[in-house]
């Protein structure tokens, strides 16, 4: 498990700790491993503990009855999922599945609550990521009930630039179909909005790369739903 080490140091969850705390989480994990399209947890299952991703990428979603899918989250090696049952000690309130081969580190809830009774501030990084997610949350709402679907592309398109170092050819990490889940539209809407910024000469779009042609341009339609 020390293979995780640096991983799990530098996570969001736990970094800073004492490398004594790093080994402690390192010794309750649990290594899992997931084929593509394979079902993590359900919403509903008790909550059994949380994960960290090590390997691939996993989707949080929830289904409606007639099997419309809304993503939730798309998370990346290094990211943790599942987390609020460890606090409720309730259900997972959606679903976690693995849309590549990936794998992952679960720590088991009775085993992180009694490490955290013992090291109370394993628990602030935790909690400071709560709150982050809530944030997270918020924003999401706001742009699925406030903005029209080519701001909420600008705005993830804007956020996408910031967390690939700024380098104005961006690439998508999901799929098309998946993106427009996230957004909260379908894929030929989707793929028609980008066809109309390309117009506007806001993007160059390849394949899953896209190039930002007029920042400020996308950053106007992100705020305000339009283009100049």
């Amino acid at each position: 498990m020390e293979k995780y080490f640096a991983l799990i140091a530098e996570s969001i969850f736990f970094k800073g700790l004492p490398d004594d705390h790093i080994l402690a989480l390192l010794a309750i994990a649990r290594e899992k491993e997931y084929a593509k399209n394979e079902m993590i947890f359900f919403e509903g299952d008790q909550g059994t503990g949380f994960f960290i991703n090590t390997e691939g990428m996993v989707k949080i979603f929830k289904s409606s009855p007639d099997g419309k899918e809304q993503i939730l989250h798309i998370f990346g090696p290094g990211e943790p999922f599942g987390e609020v049952p460890v606090f409720s000690g309730k259900t997972y309130p959606a679903n976690a599945e693995a849309i590549t081969c990936c794998k992952s580190l679960l720590f088991p809830r009775q085993a992180i609550v009694e490490l955290i009774t013992a090291n109370p501030t394993i628990a602030l990084n935790m909690l400071a990521v709560l709150s982050l997610r809530l944030r997270q949350f918020t924003v999401q709402v706001e742009n699925l009930s406030l903005k029209e679907v080519p701001g909420r592309l600008a705005a993830h398109l804007l956020m996408l630039y910031f967390e690939q170092h700024r380098k104005n050819t961006i690439v998508l990490n999901i799929s098309k179909t998946q993106l427009a889940s996230l957004l909260g539209t379908i894929p030929e809407t989707l793929s028609r909005i980008l066809n109309r910024m390309a117009g506007q000469g806001l993007l160059a779009v390849q394949g899953s790369r896209i190039e930002i042609l007029d920042m400020a341009g996308l950053e106007l339609l992100a705020q305000t739903g339009r283009a100049e």
